[in-house]
C-alpha cells in the first residue's frame, strides 16, 4: 500500500495553527478504513472478477456490510453522521429519492427497481460510509492510494491477460466488467492520484510505486483505443497544467511529459488514425442511426416526451425498443437494437426526467465548488487545510476526467463517480470541522 504523503510544502504559509488534535486519530489504519479499502478494491478495481478465487468469499458484500456496521458503531466525533450533511450529500439524497419516484412510472418497472434498490441504494450508502470513515488528511490519502492501487492492478491484469493485434483487433475488446471505453475513463481518473503520490509519496518505494502505476495505467489506456477517454485525458491534463497550483509547474509538466512519452511510445498508427476521426463527419457516430449523435437526439426526445419522471431508471434501452421511431420495425419482423444512451447526462435526463437532470447537475456543481474552495492555496489567513491542497486538487482533476469521459458513456450510476464524490465530501467535512474547531 502506498504510504501517506506529507502536507505540501510549497503552498502559501498558513497564519493560524492547524487544529491537529482534531485529526490525531488518523495516524494509523483501523478496521473501518480497512473494510472501506477492500470495498473500493472490489467496487472500483473489480479484483473479485479479475481473480475468481477471491470472489468465492463475496468480498464486496462482506466488506460493505462490515464497513457499515463499524461506521454505525463508531462514536468518534470526526465520524459523526451529522458531519456528512453538506450540500453535495443533500443533492445526492434528493437525486436518490427522485429515482425511487421515477420507478413508479418506468417502462419496465422491474428493471428500474433492480437498479435502484439492488444497486444504487448500496452505492449511496457506501458513499456515506467512505466519506464518514475519513478522520483526517492521512485517511484521504489512504483512500486515494487504494483507488490508484485498484485501477493499477486492473490495468496490469488487462495487459497480461488481453492481447491487441492487427486489423480489427488493434484495441482491447470486452474486459472484465468494464468495456474498453469505460476503462479508459477509469484510467484517467486514477492518473491524478499517481501524479500526487509520485510527488508527495513518503519514501522512495511509495514514489516508485506511483510512477510504475502511472506507466501501467497509461499503457493500458492506450490499448483501450477510446476516443472519449482521449478527450478526458486532454481535459485532465489541461486542468493539471493550469489549475493544479499546489504543485510546481515544472513538476506537474514533467509528470505529464512522462505520461505523454508512454502514450507516444505505445500508440500505434492505427491508434492515432482512430483519434483523428473524433471530428470526422464520416464516422459512424455521425452517419449511423445507432451512432451516438442519433442516439443522443432520441434520448433528448424521450426526456421531452416524459419530462417529469422520465422513462425510468435503467430503461433507456427499453425506450429504444418501444418508443423510438425505429421501434415500429418490430411489427414487420425487423429487429431493433436497444442501445445504451452513450452519454451520462442524457441518460439521467431521459431516465429521470428534467428534475432528475437538475438534481444530478446540482450534485456535480456542488462538489466542484467544494473542491475549488478546499483546494485553494492563495489565502494566507485561512486555517490550515485538514487535507493537503495538492491532494484535493488531484481529486478535482480526477473528477474532471470522469465528467468529460462520461459525456460519451453511460456511467451515471456507477461507483466510480460516487467514490470520487465521497472523497470530495470527506475533504469538505474535514475543512468544516477545522474551521469550527
Amino acid at each position: 500500500m502506498i504510504a501517506e504523503a506529507p502536507h505540501c510544502s510549497d503552498v502559501a504559509p498558513i497564519a493560524r495553527a492547524e487544529p491537529a488534535s482534531l485529526f490525531e486519530s488518523d495516524a494509523r489504519w483501523d478496521w473501518l478504513l480497512g473494510a472501506v479499502a477492500v470495498y473500493i478494491l472490489t467496487a472500483i478495481g473489480r479484483i473479485h472478477q479479475l481473480f475468481p478465487v477471491v470472489g468465492i468469499v463475496h468480498p464486496a458484500v462482506l466488506a460493505g456490510a462490515l464497513a457499515v456496521a463499524l461506521y454505525l458503531h463508531d462514536a468518534s466525533r470526526i465520524r459523526a453522521v451529522r458531519l456528512l450533511w453538506v450540500p453535495t450529500a443533500k443533492w445526492l439524497i434528493a437525486l436518490f429519492f427522485w429515482m425511487v419516484l421515477s420507478v413508479t412510472g418506468a417502462l419496465v418497472m422491474s428493471t428500474s427497481f433492480e437498479l435502484v434498490v439492488g444497486d444504487f441504494s448500496k452505492t449511496v450508502l457506501m458513499y456515506a460510509v467512505i466519506a464518514g470513515a475519513v478522520r483526517g488528511g492521512r485517511d484521504v490519502e489512504r483512500v486515494a492510494a487504494v483507488y490508484l492501487l485498484g485501477v493499477a492492478v486492473y490495468a496490469g491484469v488487462v495487459l497480461l491477460r488481453y492481447d491487441v493485434g492487427e486489423g480489427s483487433d488493434w484495441r482491447l475488446g470486452h474486459l472484465d466488467y468494464y468495456d474498453a471505453n469505460d476503462f479508459a475513463t477509469l484510467a484517467v481518473t486514477a492518473m491524478p492520484f499517481g501524479l500526487y503520490f509520485a510527488h508527495r509519496g513518503r519514501g522512495l518505494l511509495s514514489r516508485l510505486f506511483a510512477i510504475t502505476a502511472l506507466a501501467v495505467v497509461a499503457v493500458a489506456f492506450v490499448y483501450s483505443g477510446s476516443r472519449g477517454g482521449f478527450l478526458a485525458l486532454l481535459a485532465t491534463s489541461m486542468f493539471i497544467v493550469l489549475r493544479y497550483t499546489a504543485i510546481s509547474f515544472g513538476t506537474r509538466f514533467g509528470t505529464l511529459a512522462v505520461v505523454a512519452i508512454v502514450l507516444i511510445g505505445t500508440a500505434t498508427d492505427r491508434y492515432w488514425e482512430q483519434m483523428g476521426t473524433i471530428l470526422s463527419n464520416s464516422d459512424y457516430n455521425y452517419t449511423s442511426e445507432t451512432g451516438r449523435i442519433q442516439v443522443w437526439r432520441r434520448g433528448i426526445g424521450y426526456m421531452l416526451q416524459h419530462p417529469i419522471f422520465g422513462v425510468g431508471p435503467n430503461n433507456f434501452g427499453a425506450a429504444e425498443g418501444t418508443l423510438s421511431p425505429l421501434a415500429e420495425r418490430r411489427f414487420f419482423g425487423v429487429g431493433v437494437r436497444w442501445s445504451a444512451p452513450h452519454n451520462s447526462y442524457i441518460q439521467v435526463g431521459a431516465e429521470l426526467g428534467i428534475p432528475g437532470l437538475i438534481l444530478f447537475a446540482g450534485m456535480i456543481a456542488s462538489v466542484l465548488a467544494a473542491l475549488r474552495r478546499s483546494g485553494r492555496t492563495d489565502d494566507p489567513d485561512a486555517v490550515a487545510p485538514a487535507a493537503p491542497p495538492d491532494l484535493t486538487q488531484a481529486i478535482h482533476a480526477a473528477l474532471i476526467g470522469f465528467l468529460v469521459g462520461a459525456f460519451f458513456l453511460s456511467l451515471a450510476y456507477l461507483e466510480i463517480l460516487y467514490t470520487l464524490i465521497a472523497l470530495a465530501t470527506a475533504v469538505e467535512k474535514l475543512d468544516r470541522e477545522a474551521h469550527a474547531f
